[in-house]
């Protein structure tokens, strides 16, 4: 990465952003807007439309006319994979843009931002123009006179709400199966984090995506995603973010049509170490950065650390020393290894976290306190935290901040007893070089992710999909497709 085209790009002002609704650029239709608060320094960076419930009902409107008169539904596959391939090209020639974008209002570091978002988000769309004419209908097994067939429809109307922490890749997730088949979608990005979405939603009309497709709306989820959930138009919903948003989002579809509700939620997921682990050393470091990258904004954060307890004290001074080595600070320095914290509000919720470990018989090993207030932005160092048990808040509750708690176990058994003893299921990991364990791992841990001897970095071609309390459906791979499509049958008398 060249740091003097970051800074350049840094230094450029960023213009106001409108609701994106049939193609154009509109104000919220009461004229509102919203302060973008940069976590780099806490100044305002720039202003978002405060959408209304008008302004929503008008881009709901204008995807249901799209895909009713099938003026993307109704292209063929190759013609829709064109537009998607050459959406993905423009993605990556304004990737570093896109980035330094991203970076200034969510504060991910730049490193990890270049590749988790532009580079996450153009190989999903790719991956979906690639496999959307491939995908066929079938042909039942019937009596000789009876030809059964079965198509694969796209729903109809998308809306989909995405999450602050990667709103590039998550929005790419959700957009790049809904599109592939044909529907037509509604986007609500995070009221912290939607620059990045605007500008990548502009860049598929500059690819031919036809007016009215792709829809986005800014503004408070209580106003404008309230709409969308409640909406009689809205086909299938899905939302990535915070099981109380999950919860509400199902209740809003009982209350309209009963639309489908994809979720992915919360994790506490456990990263297991056990004393043969292969190369406890290299754990420790995975370790840290599967907790500490993006400030521990992450869906799939290893935030419970469970040793075995014959190395937990080496195993805890080990992923200390990774952690305080790991340079916290301004998120669109190249050296920067940890950026900025969201937002003051979850700063202020990840500190109250830790008081709270400690009220509840916890310890700080490192960490645990604001760093570089001094910048008016929002930094969190690394934080560490022994002697959690079970049942306390720190082991229940998702963070999502840069806080790892840490509990030993003795035997297999009670590893996966403490793995299992959150409602949630997302994600987890086991380090070990006994093969026949770390199957057991695979097995018995309820999760929808498991690592064996690494943390993070499942590509595209495996789904993410929660248990228990984590959500349900899957991103990525093929089997995301299956949200955004009906199953129709004709059964034809020969």
């Amino acid at each position: 990465m060249d740091q003097s085209k970051i800074d350049a790009l840094r230094a450029q002002p960023v213009p106001a952003f409108k609701h994106l609704i049939d193609g154009a650029h509109v104000a919220a239709s009461d004229g509102g807007t919203m302060d973008v608060l940069s976590p780099i320094n806490g100044k305002v960076l720039t202003t978002t439309a405060k959408g209304t419930v008008a302004d929503m009902e008008a881009a709901i409107a204008s995807a249901r006319a799209a895909f009713d008169d099938r003026r993307w539904a109704g292209q063929p596959p190759a013609a829709r994979k064109k537009v998607m391939m050459r959406w993905a090209d423009l993605i990556e020639e304004n990737a570093l843009e896109l980035a330094v974008l991203g970076v200034r209002d969510n504060g991910t570091e730049i490193g990890m931002a270049l590749k988790a978002e532009p580079g996450s988000a153009a190989a999903t769309i790719r991956y979906y123009a690639e496999a959307l004419d491939k995908i066929y209908g079938e042909i039942a097994a019937t009596p000789s006179d009876i030809l059964g067939l079965i198509h694969k429809e796209p729903v109809g109307v998308v809306g989909a709400i995405i999450p602050w922490n990667f709103p590039m890749m998550i929005g790419a997730w959700k957009l790049g199966p809904a599109l592939a088949m044909g529907n037509s979608v509604v986007l609500k990005p995070s009221e912290t984090a939607s620059l990045s979405l605007l500008r990548m939603a502009d860049l598929a009309l500059d690819a031919g995506l036809p007016p009215g497709v792709l829809n986005v709306v800014t503004g408070e989820g209580a106003v404008v995603g309230e709409t969308l959930g409640l909406s009689m138009d809205v086909d299938v919903l899905v939302f990535t973010g915070s099981g109380g948003t999950g919860r509400r989002l199902m209740e809003y579809a009982a209350r309209s049509n009963m639309k489908r509700v994809y979720l992915e939620l919360g994790g506490k997921s456990p990263n297991i170490v056990f004393a043969d682990a292969p190369d406890l050393d290299q754990a420790a470091k995975v370790t840290a950065a599967g907790i500490f990258r993006n400030s521990g904004q992450v869906c799939v954060a290893g935030s419970r650390l469970l040793v075995e307890a014959s190395i937990h004290d080496e195993f805890v001074s080990a992923v200390t020393r990774a952690a305080e080595a790991m340079q916290v600070g301004d998120p669109l320095n190249v050296g920067t290894q940890i950026g900025a914290i969201n937002s003051e509000v979850q700063l202020k919720a990840n500190l109250g976290f830790v008081d709270t470990a400690c009220a509840e018989g916890g310890t700080v090993v490192t960490g645990g306190r604001r760093i570089l207030e001094d910048t008016g932005g929002y930094y969190m160092a690394p934080t560490i935290v022994t002697g959690v048990t079970r049942d306390v808040t720190i082991a229940q509750k998702e963070i999502f901040g840069p806080v790892l708690g840490v509990m030993p176990f003795s035997t297999d058994d009670e590893a996966v007893q403490l793995a299992n003893s959150t409602v949630y299921g997302l994600a987890g990991a086991a380090w070990t070089a006994n093969l026949s364990r770390a199957h057991r791992m695979v097995r018995d841990v309820r999760t929808g992710v498991m690592h064996i001897n690494t943390y993070g970095g499942a590509d595209g071609t495996v789904p993410l999909g929660g248990v228990g309390q984590s959500g349900n459906g899957s991103d990525k791979s093929l089997h995301a497709i299956e949200k955004y499509i009906n199953l129709k049958t004709a059964w034809i008398k020969l």
